[in-house]
């Protein structure tokens, strides 16, 4: 393989590779830099790229091979979403009132990606705090779909799913609040682990909906996706939500086959509004899970259809709480023509957040406000009970539950922005795994006009080797996963 060809490699082949000394972790971060170099002003993935630092790391990564250490990550090249704090590096959240915001620690998930050794190429777009499906809001401009330039990535963790889906960088990691890490895998054609709430440390990003924000990997492969996680997960003693269970090692249940495994399939992922395309591609990964072993059988939730209007009442609440800290006064943009405080707020936010973060802000605020938190909120709170204790029992009859990630493949830029109820009708098969604080995988399947198209695993809480196995069995009998974007 040409030294220029480094930055197509996945974790396991780039670490068989360091171990044996073919190639160093120099050599391997300078073919990403050049990548993001060459292409990325056509794809626009990174915000903020750190050629010195990523040098730097690599450097030290090499030192530590070359004294006999080893570990699955040491000297492999990632790429963070922006909204991830990273000491001494700025965090945008592709915001202006972040825009030249540096943190002074780092998140958990990054501490420990630093402690493994991996080597952090540079921050990523998103759209602004994660309000978007698409990641085309953002102050940064719009991620590109390096499968189609003209179309979006997916959000709103489009700009690390780009990177990685374009060959930038070897995995990345991004946030999963309603489906921001399974969106932008199923549209880049990648696999995306939104992890059970409670699993992985929430410390150290700037929140959106507190009940439901998660990180995780996106990578080339299932295995890939055991090795990034398998480092970050437990934990840390900052967020309290996070389970003090003992962590299985993931990769023991690749191993396993699908014999005595039943997946249920929602009878609403072949319903009207569904893209054909995409039930073409789930009934070719239906019929595929069959010949290994699984138990296919469909499977009706009552209460899943409100899905979309809860979330979209619990998550705008939420965000709209957390956003007030963003006030121009502690730290972010403000405006220095204000005349009074009133003033610094109300230019300092009104300036600093785009469209679609003041109307989620307006939104929460309304759900919240006197006279409304019980006819809208409380009621909202009800229902997600409701819809959890579904899952929950349908969950003690079969192994997981199967559906599209997306109604449709990857959409034109510009092709919804005017219509936001368009936009959030994205999210309606991704919305019920935040609500249940379920985990929920996205896993390459059959494209559908040239585009790809994600399979959607849901499985019980904390049962991530579940989803891993079924995704890892259908990768190996299946070439979807190996296809890669020209640019």
């Amino acid at each position: 393989m040409s030294k220029r060809d480094l930055n197509k490699l996945t974790i396991k082949e780039a670490r068989e590779k360091l171990d044996k000394k073919e190639i160093n972790s120099v050599e391997l971060t300078q073919a990403c830099l050049d990548r993001i170099e060459s292409i990325d002003k056509k794809v626009n993935a990174f915000i903020t790229v750190c050629v010195d630092l990523a040098l730097e790391q690599a450097r030290n990564a090499d030192a530590r091979i070359a004294k006999g250490e080893t570990g699955p990550l040491l000297g492999i090249p990632y790429a963070a979403k922006d909204n991830i704090l990273t000491k001494g590096i700025r965090t945008t959240s592709g915001s202006k009132i972040l825009e030249n915001y540096i943190a002074p620690y780092d998140a958990t998930v990054i501490r420990r990606l630093k402690k493994a050794g991996a080597v952090l190429l540079g921050k990523a777009n998103l759209d602004q705090f994660g309000h978007g499906s698409s990641c085309e809001n953002s102050v940064f401009g719009p991620t590109h779909n390096p499968w189609d330039l003209d179309r979006v990535p997916g959000g709103s963790s489009g700009g690390p799913a780009a990177a990685l889906a374009a060959d930038m960088a070897v995995f990345a990691i991004g946030t999963d609040t309603g489906g921001s890490i399974r969106c932008p895998a199923s549209f880049c054609n990648l696999v995306g682990l939104r992890p059970s709430y409670g699993l992985n440390s929430r410390f150290g990003f700037t929140p959106m909906t507190s009940s439901t924000d998660t990180v995780g990997a996106f990578t080339k492969t299932i295995e890939d996706n055991t090795i990034v996680q398998q480092i970050i997960v437990g934990p840390d003693g900052h967020d309290a939500t996070v389970a003090q269970n003992q962590t299985p090692d993931y990769q023991e249940f690749l191993k396993k086959d699908l014999q005595g495994l039943k997946i249920g399939v929602l009878d609403e992922s072949f319903e009207d509004g569904v893209d054909q395309g995409v039930q073409e591609s789930l009934r070719d990964g239906i019929q595929e899970l069959k010949k290994l072993g699984a138990e296919v059988v469909e499977i009706n939730l009552p209460h899943i259809k409100y899905s979309l209007a809860v979330y979209y009442i619990i998550m705008p609440a939420e965000d709209s709480s957390n956003l007030a800290r963003l006030d121009g006064i502690r730290y972010g943009y403000y405006d220095k023509e204000a005349r009074n405080l009133e003033e610094v707020y109300k230019k300092s936010r009104g300036e600093g957040f785009l469209p679609e973060t003041k109307r989620r802000i307006m939104i929460g605020t309304y759900v919240l406000s006197a006279g409304y938190y019980d006819a809208y909120y409380k009621k909202a709170q009800l229902v997600r009970g409701k819809i959890k204790k579904e899952f929950d029992e349908k969950l003690r009859e079969v192994d997981c539950i199967l559906a599209p990630v997306q109604p449709t493949p990857a959409f034109k830029i510009g092709e919804n922005t005017a219509d936001p109820v368009q936009m959030y009708l994205e999210d309606v098969f991704m919305a019920p795994a935040p609500l249940t604080g379920l985990p929920s995988l996205s896993v390459p399947a059959k494209f559908a006009n040239d585009l790809p198209v994600g399979m959607q695993l849901i499985g019980r809480k904390f049962d991530e080797g579940t989803l891993y196995r079924i995704g890892h069995a259908f990768e190996q009998a299946t070439e979807h996963h190996k296809r890669r974007a020209e640019i």
